[in-house]
């Protein structure tokens, strides 16, 4: 039907003669498990026609010469020897704050540990005083220099949460950041309200209290005013318990925002067989999540996004077991956790990560990056693949194949960045 509909549309843009095109077809899966999370559905030779800011046509080269006046096309795109792909979703990320943490990295070198530098007053919490300190301008200002760089690593689409205000004003006014953000921008946002990211300085000693203010005030005002779809917890030991988490997200529910949940990134706290209990979208972490949690996950159909960055900042030794999630049957994302903590905007960096520290393969990394991560935002009927009907988000790569994006690490492999059907970033000027 969509081939139909498109069969007699002009395109505005051609993109010819690419060595790999990843259609990533969801024809193996949306979210790909298993052995399909290594099928990328490449097109050798492909080439991809875009009206508007959709896709109209992805075939062989030969098959788009044959099928269009190629002599009208206003803009062409040579991708001789380079490789396209979707564009990167990123499902995991922080890009709301003020207030840098450099500091913090001496702390990490002596040994210290991330709970023993949030007591310390820093972590989460510094980042909180800075934030509510700023305006909402200034919010602003810094979350577009972070989109930029993002956008010019190839992220087309990314999920960003609140987390560092804790009261119910500057929850608001990190989520209206996001909001102003998506209307000028060209990256499109997906908001996630993660006022249980901390308990507050003031509420340290009355825990409850400040659950009770979230659940009755905050989630309430937030979808009244449609600033979030999503709705996170920090589930960890001396965070959130299992028990408030449940009590958090099930509020969430019930004022219709979807639920996700940072689990079990420092103690197993059975953080996975929550997320299967309440049918959470996404979760983030899982380094310690115990076979039980996994297996229920992996029944429930809980997209596991994976955030090597993390342990990778924090000089941990252990990563999330990402193969044993694939044989069990778990959908893995993966996102960078941009936070002033794990501060990358390279989704790029992310896939070296995942297959260097978690072994797994160039296809399976992106993969993770690209479909899984649209499903774990849950925007997989438009982006995340190079389908004809679907958004045109995606990436042209000076490299031959999707292989180099891990071995040739350290670098931005970018040579162009297309976002609804527009050029947003070029750094071959040839074409």
């Amino acid at each position: 039907m969509k081939k139909e509909i498109f069969s007699n549309v002009e395109p505005d843009l051609v993109i010819f003669n690419s060595n790999e095109l990843v259609s990533m077809n969801t024809r193996y899966g949306a979210p790909r498990t298993g052995e399909n999370m290594s099928e990328l559905a490449i097109i050798k030779d492909g080439a991809i026609a875009i009206k508007d800011d959709l896709i109209i046509f992805i075939g062989p080269t030969d098959e788009l010469m044959s099928k269009y006046e190629f002599g009208k096309i206003p803009t062409k795109v040579d991708a001789t020897n380079k490789l396209v792909t979707p564009g990167f979703v990123d499902p995991h990320t922080h890009i709301i704050f003020d207030g840098t943490r450099e500091n913090e990295l001496s702390m990490k070198l002596e040994g210290k540990t991330y709970l023993e530098i949030l007591k310390a007053g820093g972590g989460i919490l510094r980042t909180v005083r800075k934030t509510r300190e700023a305006t909402l301008e200034k919010l602003v200002e810094n979350g577009k220099k972070i989109l930029d760089r993002m956008m010019s690593y190839g992220t087309t689409t990314l999920e960003a949460k609140s987390g560092y205000g804790l009261t119910t004003e500057s929850e608001i006014k990190q989520l209206k950041a996001i909001q102003i953000l998506n209307e000028v921008h060209p990256l499109d946002l997906i908001p996630t309200f993660l006022g249980a990211h901390a308990i507050p300085p003031e509420y340290n000693d009355k825990p409850d209290k400040y659950i009770d203010l979230i659940i009755s005030e905050m989630i309430p005002k937030i979808a009244e005013e449609g600033l979030a779809e999503f709705c996170d917890v920090f589930c960890e030991k001396g965070i959130f318990s299992i028990k408030q988490t449940r009590k958090i997200l099930k509020t969430a529910i019930r004022y219709g925002l979807k639920p996700q949940i940072h689990i079990d990134e420092i103690v197993d706290t059975n953080g996975a067989l929550l997320a299967s209990e309440i049918r959470a979208i996404q979760t983030g972490h899982l380094l310690k999540s115990n076979n039980e949690g996994l297996k229920a996950m992996a029944e429930a159909g809980v997209i596991a996004t994976l955030l090597p960055g993390t342990p990778f900042c924090l000089m941990l030794d252990d990563y999330a077991p990402a193969r044993k999630m694939i044989d069990l049957g778990i959908p893995i994302a993966l996102a960078t956790d941009l936070n002033p903590n794990c501060w990358t905007e390279s989704m790029q960096m992310i896939i070296t990560l995942a297959c260097y520290h978690m072994k797994l393969s160039t296809a399976e990394a992106l993969t993770a990056a690209t479909i899984n991560s649209a499903c774990a935002i849950q925007k997989q009927n438009e982006i995340g693949s190079l389908e004809i009907g679907k958004r045109a988000d995606l990436i042209v790569f000076d490299i031959p194949n999707h292989n180099f994006l891990p071995y040739h690490y350290g670098v931005n492999l970018v040579s162009k960045v297309i976002k609804n059907g527009k050029i947003l970033v070029d750094y071959d000027l040839s074409t």
